[in-house]
């Protein structure tokens, strides 16, 4: 007889496997491979559109564009970005850990996670518009949009975290525990089936969940 769980499923952990001895370089440019490297230095405009970054450490960087779409990220800690905007459409991260930072937009529209943790980081407007989201942990950050229109979510967690808007019109979730984010309001709460809620989470948005579900509420 399968097991029961009473509540979601945890993430797993999605911590990067990073080896002890790292190349150092300031470069990345678009279709590269780059392997066992820690990143530095990067500044202003970087393209690394379908570049593949494996086993990476991208430290203290400031960027005003950074360009990763088609890219492949497979056990990478990214540290204390700061970036006014991050394009990364149809990517797929693996064993990544974003630490600290601040960026201005995050664009992963159809980007697949793997194992992905947020951890401290300030993003003003999150796009994930049909994206997969799997095995993915936010702890600790502040978002002020984020965009989930037609994405899946599977075993997402959110700790300490804040967000002003969720859109999630069209959102496939499973195992996805919102306990740990403090939401002002969600675009569809219909949509939010397969996804858990505290007692205190559900009064903060019962009315907007009843008009959702048709149902007239009035003094």
């Amino acid at each position: 007889m399968a097991r029961r769980t009473d509540g979601p499923i945890p993430p797993r952990d999605g911590s990067p496997d990073l080896p002890r001895r790292l190349e150092e370089t300031s470069e990345l440019q678009t279709r590269t491979e780059v392997f066992a490297a820690r990143i530095t230095g990067l500044t202003g405009h970087i393209d690394a559109s379908h570049a593949h970054l494996t086993e990476c450490v991208v430290e203290g960087a400031t960027i005003d564009r950074w360009d990763l779409t088609g890219a492949a990220l497979t056990d990478v800690r990214i540290d204390d970005l700061r970036a006014t905007e991050v394009v990364a459409r149809d990517t797929r991260w693996r064993s990544v850990e974003i630490s600290g930072g601040r960026i201005g937009t995050l664009d992963l529209m159809r980007a697949e996670f793997d194992g992905i943790i947020v951890r401290g980081a300030r993003i003003d407007y999150l796009s994930l518009p049909a994206a997969q989201l799997a095995d993915v942990q936010f702890i600790d950050c502040r978002i002020g949009t984020m965009d989930l229109p037609q994405a899946t979510t599977t075993r997402v967690a959110f700790t300490g975290s804040q967000v002003d808007e969720v859109d999630t019109r069209g959102l496939r979730a499973q195992h996805t525990d919102l306990r740990g984010l403090e939401a002002l309001s969600f675009t569809d709460p219909t949509a939010l089936r397969g996804a858990t809620l505290s007692p205190q989470q559900a009064e903060t948005h019962a009315v907007a969940l009843a008009v959702a579900l048709g149902i007239s509420v009035a003094d």
